[in-house]
C-alpha cells in the first residue's frame, strides 16, 4: 500500500508565519492549554540546544463544492502538535493561552545570556519575582523575537546593568537565540485524497488518550477551525458549560467574553452561575455526543466529524450546503442539550432512581443515552410528558444492568436509536425488557454477575439505588440511611472482615473484597464489631435486643433488627456462619441482592 502522507523540514519561523497568516489553523490554541510552565522551557531550551523538537501532522481538508457551484480549497489544520506550537506561541510569540482553569495567561519564559553549558548553569527559566530583580536574566524571550527588536539597543542596555560583559559575547548569544526562529522541525502531511475517515483513524492512532476521547478532540479541532459557520462560538459553548459544570463560579470569568456573551449560546448558560449538582459533569465529549445523537440519530462521531466538513453519504463529495446544515442542526442540538429545564428534568429522573451521586454513575456512555432518550421522547407524541421520566429511569436502569454501552457503544446506541425511529420507543423498550430481563437473568444472570470485587460494579450501584430509593437503613442503625452513608463520603465495610478471612487462609483480594461481603455501616459500628466472626458479632447483636438493648449502633428491637438485616439482604442464617461457610454466605447474599434489584425495577416509578 502506498504511503498516506509526505515529510517535509520546515523552519519554526515558517511554520508560525503560515499559523499567524491563517494558512495552517490550530483549533485547539483556544482551548485550555495542558502543559505546565516547565515543559514550556523545556521545549525552548530543546530547540536552543539544536535537540529535535519532534514532528507536526498537518492534515488538509477535502475540497468543498460551494452553493454557487464552484469549489473552494481545503484548509490545512495541525491535528498533531498543538501543545508544542501553542507552547511557543506562547513563549516566542508572546501570545495569551487559556489555561485549565479557563483564564487567559501569558507562560514568559526568561534567558540569561551569561549562562554557561560546562558549569551546568540554566539558560533558561520559568519568569518568576527572583528573575525579574535580576539583572542578568532577559525576563522575556518574545521581546527578543520581536519585530522591533533591536541588537545593539538592547546590548547597550544590557551593558549598562552588566558592566562586566563583553558586548561581542553577548551579541553572539543573542543571534543564537534568534536562531531557534531557523531550527527546523518535521512536519508529516496527510495526503490530500484520504478521506475524513482515513484522517480520523490516523488522529486517534497517533494519540495515547484512547478512541472516544481523541473522535471527539478531533470533532471539537473541525468545529473550532471553522469560520465560514461560526465554530468558534459553538466550541466555546461546548467548553464552556463543560467547565461551568464543574466550577459555576468560574461564570463571572466566562462574562470577560464579550463575543460569547453576544453570541445565542451566553443566555442558555447563565443558569449554570448557580448550579450546584455534581451528578452528572458533562465533558465536552458528552455533549458533543448528545447533541449529535439527539439531532442526527446517528452515534458514531467519526461521521459527525464527516457531516461537518460537508460530505454527502450517497455521492461521497463534500457540499458547503450539508456542512451549514449540520452545523445549523449540531447548533440547535447544543442549545437543546443545555436548556435548563430538560437538563434539570433528566438529572430529576435518575435521581428518582436512586442514583443520586456521581460515583453511582459510573458509566458516562450509559448517561448519555439516557438524556437523549430523554430529549427524543420530549418529542414523541405517543409518550404522555408524565410517563417520560418513568421511561427513562427504567431505562437506565436496564442498560446499567446489563451493561448495554460497555461494549461497541456507539454501534450499540445507533441501533437503538434506529429501532426507536423506526418502531417507537414503547415496542423496543417491551422488546428488549423481554429479551434482556428474563426471569432468568434475575435469578441465575444477575446472581453470577454480582460475583465481583469491582468496587465501581454496576449491580453494586443499582443494589445501592435501591436502597437510597427504599430508605433502607445502614446496617445495625436506623439513624443513619445508606443514602446519608454514601453522601457523607462514608465507606463500605466487610460483613466478614477482612483480617478474619486472612486469618482463616483466605488472602485473596478478589475473594475477600466480594461485593456481597459489603455493606454500608456507620464508621463506629465497624470498630465495634472489628475482627470478630459474624457468627460472632451477629448473635451478640440478637443477644442483646432481647433484652432491650443495643450491642451495635442504637437499633434494640429484635423485629426492627431483623429488618434491618433484611433490607441489608443479609441471610437468616447468619448468626452461625464462620469462615467456613464464606462462600455459602456469598452466594446467599447474592441471591438475595438480585431479588431486591429486581423487585426495584419491577416497582420503580417517578412518583
Amino acid at each position: 500500500m502506498s504511503e498516506k502522507y509526505d515529510v517535509q523540514n520546515r523552519s519554526l519561523d515558517n511554520i508560525l508565519n503560515d499559523i499567524k497568516a491563517g494558512e495552517i489553523a490550530i483549533p485547539e490554541i483556544q482551548r485550555p492549554f495542558v502543559w505546565q510552565a516547565v515543559q514550556v522551557r523545556d521545549l525552548v531550551d530543546s530547540l536552543y540546544k539544536g535537540y529535535p523538537a519532534g514532528y507536526l501532522i498537518i492534515s488538509q481538508n477535502p475540497n468543498m463544492k460551494l452553493k454557487d457551484g464552484t469549489t473552494s480549497e481545503g484548509k490545512k489544520i495541525m491535528i498533531d502538535g498543538q501543545q508544542r506550537v501553542t507552547a511557543l506561541m506562547t513563549a516566542i510569540a508572546g501570545k495569551e493561552i487559556l489555561n485549565k482553569a479557563f483564564k487567559k495567561k501569558r507562560i514568559i519564559i526568561s534567558f540569561n545570556p551569561l549562562a554557561k553549558e560546562e558549569t551546568e548553569e540554566e539558560f533558561f527559566k520559568v519568569q518568576d519575582s527572583a528573575i525579574r530583580k535580576d539583572p542578568r536574566w532577559i525576563h522575556d524571550i518574545a521581546d527578543v523575537f520581536s519585530s522591533s527588536f533591536d541588537t545593539w539597543t538592547f546590548i547597550n542596555n544590557y551593558k549598562e546593568k552588566n558592566p562586566e560583559v563583553k558586548p561581542e559575547e553577548i551579541s553572539a548569544t543573542i543571534t543564537k537565540l534568534r536562531n531557534i526562529l531557523h531550527r527546523q522541525m518535521g512536519v508529516i502531511n496527510l495526503k490530500k485524497d484520504l478521506t475524513i475517515d482515513e484522517v480520523t483513524e490516523i488522529f486517534i492512532r497517533i494519540n495515547s488518550k484512547g478512541t472516544e476521547l481523541n473522535q471527539a478532540d478531533f470533532v471539537m479541532s473541525k468545529i473550532a477551525a471553522n469560520t465560514t459557520f461560526n465554530g468558534n462560538i459553538l466550541r466555546k459553548a461546548i467548553d464552556y458549560f463543560s467547565h461551568l459544570a464543574k466550577e459555576s463560579q468560574w461564570y463571572d470569568e466566562m462574562k470577560n467574553d464579550e463575543e460569547f456573551m453576544a453570541s445565542e449560546f451566553a443566555p442558555k448558560l447563565e443558569w449554570m452561575k448557580n448550579d450546584q449538582s455534581s451528578i452528572f459533569e458533562p465533558e465536552y465529549g458528552d455533549i458533543l455526543r448528545i447533541a449529535f445523537m439527539y439531532q442526527f440519530h446517528r452515534a458514531k462521531m467519526k461521521d459527525l466529524v464527516s457531516l461537518l466538513g460537508g460530505r454527502n453519504f450517497r455521492t461521497r463529495e463534500y457540499e458547503e450546503a450539508i456542512a451549514e446544515e449540520s452545523f445549523r442542526k449540531l447548533g440547535e442540538g447544543v442549545k437543546t442539550f443545555m436548556t435548563e429545564y430538560y437538563f434539570k428534568e433528566f438529572l430529576s429522573a435518575i435521581q428518582v432512581a436512586g442514583f443520586r451521586y456521581k460515583r453511582l454513575n459510573n458509566s458516562k456512555m450509559t448517561l448519555n443515552f439516557a438524556y437523549t432518550l430523554y430529549l427524543l421522547l420530549r418529542e414523541d407524541a405517543s409518550i404522555p410528558k408524565d410517563k417520560i421520566k418513568f421511561y427513562v429511569a427504567k431505562w437506565y436502569v436496564l442498560s446499567t444492568l446489563t451493561s448495554r454501552y460497555i461494549s461497541s457503544p456507539e454501534t450499540a446506541m445507533e441501533a437503538d436509536i434506529r429501532r426507536i425511529k423506526e418502531k417507537g420507543f414503547i415496542e423496543v423498550f417491551e422488546e428488549t425488557e423481554a429479551a434482556e430481563l428474563s426471569e432468568t437473568f434475575w435469578t441465575t444472570g444477575l446472581v453470577q454477575r454480582l460475583e465481583t470485587s469491582a468496587i465501581n460494579s454496576p449491580y453494586l450501584n443499582v443494589f445501592l439505588a435501591a436502597q437510597i430509593c427504599e430508605s433502607d437503613n445502614g446496617m445495625f442503625t436506623n439513624y443513619y440511611k445508606v443514602d446519608e452513608l454514601i453522601r457523607m463520603q462514608g465507606e463500605v465495610h466487610h460483613i466478614f472482615p477482612k483480617k478474619y478471612l486472612e486469618q482463616h487462609g483466605i488472602h485473596e483480594k478478589s475473594k475477600y473484597n466480594q461485593i456481597a461481603n459489603f455493606t454500608y455501616l456507620d464508621s463506629q459500628v465497624n470498630k465495634a464489631i472489628s475482627d470478630d466472626a459474624p457468627c460472632v458479632y451477629f448473635s451478640k447483636a440478637l443477644e442483646a435486643v432481647r433484652q432491650g438493648k443495643a450491642a451495635y449502633g442504637n437499633i434494640s428491637d429484635e423485629s426492627l433488627l431483623r429488618q434491618n438485616l433484611e433490607q441489608n439482604c443479609i441471610p437468616t442464617g447468619i448468626t452461625e456462619m464462620d469462615y467456613s461457610n464464606y462462600d455459602e454466605f456469598l452466594l446467599q447474599r447474592r441471591k438475595l441482592m438480585a431479588q431486591k434489584i429486581k423487585a426495584f425495577y419491577i416497582n420503580l416509578y417517578h412518583g
